[in-house]
Formats: structure tokens, sequence, C-alpha cells
């Protein structure tokens, strides 16, 4: 039994090291990339840092199309320039969602902005009716910590109409 243990033990150990076959590169943008895919062709051979096990190195140069082919591919402009297909499409869709993207984002800040604005506009309101109570030389009470209502002296109305021109000075712009 105690063979039968260290055999599946060994087996253990040794499985992590079948799952290590990846390809490891280094993408147009600079950074590195692990994968268990192969590099994308526009990948050039140098940025090929590690490839998996038993993977052979990959053709420098695509086949030629063959003289049947080639008006076919030309009339549907399947292939690139540099003579490597491209998937149709994805970087159109890649390109829209980008914009869709950015838009939302825009949008986003524009909702935040216009809620700051109204914010500010409310504020402003509620000071310049405040300033006008205290401009009208009525009397002003307010509530102390006790809950108790106490009339404000001409010091208190000073400072509180001083604040309240602070917060005029600040939101009403």
């Amino acid at each position: 039994m105690k063979f039968l243990h260290v055999l599946i033990l060994g087996f253990a150990c040794a499985l992590p090291l079948a799952a290590s076959a990846q390809w490891q590169w280094i993408d147009n943008t600079g950074k590195k990339v692990f994968s268990d895919q192969p590099p994308p062709l526009d990948v050039p051979e140098k940025n090929i840092l590690r490839r998996a096990a038993g993977a052979s190195q990959r053709a420098s140069v695509a086949p030629a199309p063959s003289a049947a082919s080639a008006p076919d591919a030309a009339a549907a402009g399947a292939a690139p320039a540099a003579g490597l297909p491209k998937p149709a499409g994805v970087d159109k869709e890649l390109a829209e969602k980008t914009r869709k993207a950015e838009e939302a984002e825009k949008a986003k800040q524009a909702a935040e902005a216009q809620k700051v604005a109204q914010a500010k506009s409310d504020n402003c309101a509620r000071a310049k009716q405040g300033k006008a109570t205290f401009d009208s030389g009525i009397r002003v009470a307010r509530v102390n910590a006790q809950g108790e209502r106490e009339i404000m002296d001409d010091k208190a109305r000073a400072a509180e109409a001083q604040r309240v021109q602070s917060v005029i000075d600040s939101d009403c712009k």
C-alpha cells in the first residue's frame, strides 16, 4: 500500500508540469502575454519568448496563394498587403465597442456635471434666501444643542451672514 501512495503522490506532483505547456510573447503594446494558444501571426518571431512543448517554429513566410485563388482573394479583399490573413470585421467591431464605451463615459461625466451644477444652483438659491432673511432685520431664532430655541444676537447674525455670503460667492457663479 505504501508504494501505491508514493506512486499517486508522484503523479499528482507531475500533473502541473503537463499544464505548463504555454506560449509567452510580447504583444504590440509591449506587454507580456501568456496563453495556451499560439500568438497571432502579426507577432514577430523575435517577440516570442517561450513556446509550448512540442511546438515547432512558425513559418516566417506565408505560402503564396495559387493563381486560381488569387483573383478571388483580390476581389473579396480578404488578403491584406502583407499576405497574412486577418479575421474580417474584428477590428471594426473592436473600434465600435471602444467608441461606444467612450460615448458612455462622456455621457456619464456629463450627467455627473449636470448633477453637480443642479446642487450648486439649489445651494445658491437657499443661500440667497437666507441672506435676504438676515438683511431684512427680523429676529432669527435657531435651535441649540439641548433642543431649545434661542434668538441670535448681532454677533451671531453677522457670523451667519458672512457664512451665507461665502456660500453665495462659491456657488452662485
